[in-house]
């Protein structure tokens, strides 16, 4: 259960490199018992974030305050918080205990030798590597590797876990299975954590909230439900979902929602605006009973499902449709939205 007070508060968060603005006025709060997925492209200011909460970077303006302590301008050791890098960042000519001993023997930690191989070894077996202790890091293949550096992230207990991107260089079934792992592992070490991806995977299936970055600058953050189904704006859309939402320029007519082409394409619409954007899901159209016609253009059977892709208002528009559905490239279809799941937004300027 989430706790009501946040274990760490970043208020007016912003910082510049040059010319380059980084974070601009970036605000989040992380509970207790929380994972908080940050989503957004390459360059949008995920790892500086992540460098600046936990000290390696300084901030322009703001306040990072983790637990009731106020941490802006605190060194990193002060701030107790472990960063997963990517890259694994082990010692490679280190024995994996070693490694994972290496957070303990820190200068100011008091633990004993007994109390690091006790602490260590609990680690490992929660981790499934105790079979990997006496192993050289180099030896390791890469899940193993980045098993490892997870567990040199949480061996020490710190108060909060920085991810960046951890998993994005295995392959996909190791990306899979350790991420399940890693949400299991949150449970039960009930430390809150930050986790930074560009996998909207990732995002769906681990967050217990997302917050869309964007250009250094926070465009929604809602629970993974709320982003996907009701998204702030296009660019906030078009970061979850596959295939990617389809957003159409629309106008509207009494009742009904036209196409920049004159298209029919939803009838007895909930739009209010003259002209406003909307944003339709693949999976909310069906392929027959809606106002107009379009044609096919490829069709993808990807197992579960087929991804159709259909000429409509003058526009590709994706569809998906289930696997035993009969449809070739070529065919006329009749585009049926659902109304009820339409997002609508302004039209941009």
């Amino acid at each position: 259960m989430i706790r009501e007070h946040p274990s760490i508060r970043v208020r007016g968060l912003s910082k510049r490199f040059g010319r380059i603005e980084a974070l601009r006025d970036i605000c989040l709060s992380v509970h207790a018992n929380e994972l908080l997925v940050v989503l957004g492209p390459t360059g949008a200011g995920k790892t500086t974030l992540l460098r600046t909460i936990a000290g390696l970077e300084h901030s322009d303006a703001g306040t990072i305050e983790i637990g009731p302590e106020d941490v802006t301008h605190a060194s990193p050791a002060r701030r107790d918080v472990s960063l997963v890098f990517q890259n694994f960042s082990l010692y490679p000519d280190w024995s994996v205990r070693r490694n994972l001993e290496f957070p303990l023997r820190a200068p100011g930690r008091r633990e004993t030798a007994a109390q690091i191989r006790e602490r260590v070894e609990a680690i490992a077996e929660m981790l499934e590597i105790s079979h990997l202790l006496a192993r050289r890091s180099s030896q390791l293949s890469g899940g193993e590797m980045q098993r490892v550096a997870i567990g040199r992230a949480i061996v020490r207990r710190p108060r909060l876990f920085l991810m960046d991107e951890p998993l994005s260089n295995l392959d996909a079934k190791l990306r899979e299975s350790l991420r399940v792992e890693l949400v299991l592992l949150r449970r039960v070490l009930k430390t809150p954590m930050i986790y930074v991806t560009h996998d909207q995977a990732e995002a769906l299936s681990m967050a217990d909230r997302i917050m869309v970055l964007s250009q250094g600058q926070v465009l929604q953050t809602g629970t993974p439900q709320e982003i996907y189904e009701l998204p702030a704006s296009p660019t906030v859309a078009m970061q979850l979902g596959t295939p990617a939402i389809n957003v159409l320029p629309v106008r509207r007519t009494r009742s009904d929602l036209l196409a920049e082409d004159g298209t029919v394409i939803v009838r007895d619409a909930p739009a209010s605006d003259d002209q406003c954007e909307i944003g339709i899901r693949p999976e909310n159209i069906a392929l027959k009973g809606g106002p107009s016609t379009a044609k096919v253009e490829v069709v993808e059977d990807i197992g579960a499902v087929k991804i159709v892709l259909a000429r409509w208002a003058g526009r590709d528009v994706h569809i998906t449709t289930s696997s035993a559905t009969e449809i070739t490239p070529g065919d006329k279809i009749c585009p049926n939205v659902d109304v009820s799941r339409i997002v609508v937004w302004k039209a941009r300027d």
